[in-house]
């Protein structure tokens, strides 16, 4: 009798809990780690629901979804971040589509999206889990909104973006692979990268059989069966508690929390500041030659240069670049005269000085 794939799963979890882990076993884990992660992928896709997901276009400097259980004030959050008017009700899914609203950051232009209450299940489909979590995948950052009442919920959103491939707050491992035709598989190592050659080789092997790896970071077996999937995302995420008005909580977690009132504005100006931070960006101001400073930023990500400045302008300003006068934190000192590799900070005022 032919075993299903939802009975191998269950087979190969069993196995894996059961399993001690030390030297002897890690390539063997790796193994079962790494055909438990390719079956899951099939059963996903076996279920992809029909039909018309949602959309929303992107617009702003960057895209932030409001992502959380029914009825814990997502939509009254919408409302109090930007000038959105989404629904508000005391009764769970009130809302049943997206709606985006812009919220205003020292001209810093957010777009924030209210998606539909999200409950067990969703990664696998249920209650429109499939499409509110295709559109969490598409954004720059998330926030996990709970309430008081339902802070629980915060390990059971993770464990959700985590079975849709949604990495929070991790780097993407750098981790380089090239498959080939013939030659087997072949593992480079850096030397901080403690995984051995076996285990490697044990999970490499369950997606191709000749491929040239090159592993620059310490990283786990798990990290490693992401990279060969290649359908992961990384994202920033908050974790924001509401309606601290009716009763005091802490939360034990390992991402950054946020305690606001949506409903009375408390802890939302804080909130605002924290979005910004944890999204990296940067605003400088362009002073043409002979002009006076332009009021409305550019926006950038943290670690822009003064050549991503004038690649954002036109390319002529890159062609044409000779150099730029800083004012502002990245500058030694008022009006330096800076290179293209120049890198910006935060309320920098740049004349880009052309041919």
């Amino acid at each position: 009798m032919s075993v299903s794939k939802e009975e191998e799963i269950k087979r190969l979890e069993e196995e894996i809990h059961n399993t001690p882990y030390n030297k002897a076993t890690e390539h063997h884990i790796g193994k079962l780690k790494a055909k438990l992660a390719r079956l899951k992928e099939e059963v996903k896709k076996s279920r992809a629901p029909k039909g018309h997901g949602f959309f929303v276009k992107k617009t702003g400097d960057a895209s932030v979804a409001i992502i959380g259980p029914p009825s814990v004030g997502k939509s009254t959050l919408l409302n109090r971040l930007t000038n959105a008017r989404s629904k508000v009700g005391e009764y769970s899914f009130t809302t049943t589509d997206i709606i985006p609203g812009m919220m205003d950051y020292g001209g810093c232009q957010i777009q924030i999206l209210d998606l539909p209450g999200i409950i067990y299940g969703a990664s696998f489909g249920k209650g429109r889990g499939k499409e509110i979590i295709a559109m969490a995948r598409v954004v720059d950052m998330l926030l996990i909104l709970v309430d008081v009442f339902t802070v629980g919920e915060i390990d059971f959103i993770q464990r959700e973006l985590w079975n849709a491939g949604i990495r929070l707050n991790q780097k993407r491992p750098d981790v380089i692979v090239k498959k080939k035709d013939r030659g087997g598989i072949h593992v480079e190592f850096s030397k901080k990268c403690r995984m051995t050659e076996e285990t490697a080789k044990a999970i490499l092997l369950e997606y191709m059989s000749n491929a040239d790896v090159v592993i620059r970071d310490d990283i786990t077996d798990e990290e490693l069966i992401d990279v060969i999937t290649g359908n992961r995302v990384y994202l920033p995420a908050l974790a924001v508690v509401n309606k601290i008005d009716c009763k005091t909580v802490e939360v034990k977690t390992d991402m950054d929390v946020m305690y606001i009132s949506a409903e009375k504005g408390e802890g939302i100006e804080e909130l605002k500041k924290k979005i910004f931070d944890t999204l990296e960006l940067v605003r400088v101001y362009l002073k043409p030659e002979g002009k006076k400073v332009e009021k409305k930023p550019m926006v950038l990500k943290k670690g822009a240069t003064v050549g991503d400045v004038c690649r954002k302008l036109h390319r002529e300003f890159l062609e044409n670049f000779r150099y730029a006068v800083i004012h502002g934190d990245s500058a030694a000192f008022p009006g330096q005269r800076v290179g293209i590799s120049h890198q910006v900070k935060d309320g920098d005022i740049i004349t880009i000085i052309s041919r």
